[in-house]
């Protein structure tokens, strides 16, 4: 298939987590034979941090404005498909724009459901409105379950399915790398996952001195009392992820409280640490049994205890816990697995 994607960023995975679903999902892509333009708006925060520059999966072209896009409108119209990401700049025209030229199926990737939801009921969302919403002839989202319901009863999403994220094997497996910290964190800095961190990361930091902890990520308030035993880490291009993630006895995964509330919204950074092999701490959510299961390919931890208690494991418990949380990521959740789900989609809706 020829498909041609508008996206947040593919270049850049500074501050998003847009980047790197885009690239699993675009390597699978090229892996199963589709040819694959990306168009991204330029941005001067993503243009000052691009990690990938030139994607060797697809062809990656860099537009300037909506009125630019007319350079890529024979691209468009001679493609099976066209799909637009949440977040988009000045989305709404750019969907008109899209849906004009195109002559295969429109589609749309939200890679932030439950925000999309809650901006809709508000009327509060730059990229999208319930005018829009029919137009598409396939709406894949980050986000399973109930929320599939509302798009299609209140919304009218003529097909709506869940395409969640993924993780490219290639980049993501065991590096053999000395363990330094025993409980890790990588994730950008959000309000509403600050108090799951500490109650899951920096309390357990408090109340066991000798052991050692990490937080990786950008934009978190210089106000925050780390204590002495969390090492921060600003910035970790995608290079360095694999690498990071071997260096833990654990990782700790905290999940954005809209995410929680809509269930069925598995974070990118889960299957990544799962694939190298890093048994995974997670907070609670429902469905997370539909992609991990608990107690077997991770742990559900709710509070500072349960977190200290798994701190406690053998190591031949934890590490047993790591290796099926790895066999059950790369049997379901890798890039090329999910664009065969999205093939077959695509496939469905043109009938």
């Amino acid at each position: 298939m020829r498909i041609v994607f508008l996206g947040l960023s593919l270049s850049s995975s500074w501050g998003n987590g847009h980047a790197s679903t885009y690239r699993s999902l675009l390597k699978g892509l090229h892996e199963s034979g589709h040819d694959v333009l990306f168009l991204e708006r330029e941005q001067p925060w993503y243009a000052s941090n691009r990690d990938l520059p030139v994607p060797g999966f697809c062809d990656f072209q860099v537009y300037q404005s909506c009125a630019e896009l007319d350079r890529y409108h024979e691209a468009v119209t001679l493609a099976d498909a066209v799909i637009i990401g949440s977040y988009v700049p000045d989305g709404l025209a750019v969907i008109e724009w899209v849906d004009k030229h195109r002559r295969g199926l429109l589609c749309f990737y939200d890679i932030d459901t439950p925000i999309t939801v809650q901006g809709l009921a508000g009327d509060s969302v730059a990229y999208l409105t319930p005018r829009l919403i029919p137009w598409f002839d396939l709406y894949l989202s980050f986000t399973g379950g109930p929320t599939l319901r509302i798009l299609r009863d209140v919304y009218h999403a003529r097909r709506a399915v869940p395409l969640y994220c993924s993780v490219d094997p290639a980049l993501y497996h065991p590096t053999g790398a000395a363990k330094r910290w025993d409980l890790g964190y990588l994730g950008t800095y959000s309000p509403d996952r600050q108090d799951a961190l500490d109650r899951l990361l920096l309390e357990p930091a408090r109340r066991l001195p000798e052991r050692r902890f990490v937080v990786a990520g950008p934009q978190y308030p210089a106000d925050i009392a780390w204590p002495d035993n969390v090492e921060r880490i600003e910035h970790l291009s995608p290079s360095e992820h694999a690498a990071f993630y071997s260096s833990s006895n654990w990782t700790l995964n905290v999940t954005r409280r809209d995410m929680i509330s809509s269930g069925y919204s598995p974070s990118v950074r889960l299957f990544e640490a799962t694939a190298c092999g890093v048994p995974v701490l997670s907070d609670q959510w429902p469905g997370i049994e539909d992609v991990l299961t608990p107690a077997h390919d991770l742990l559900v931890v709710n509070d500072t205890a349960e977190v200290i208690e798994a701190l406690a494991f053998p190591d031949d418990r934890r590490v047993a816990i790591g290796s099926a949380g790895r066999a059950r990521t790369l049997r379901n959740h890798t890039g090329r697995q999910r664009a065969e789900e999205l093939i077959r989609h695509l496939a469905a809706a043109r009938f």
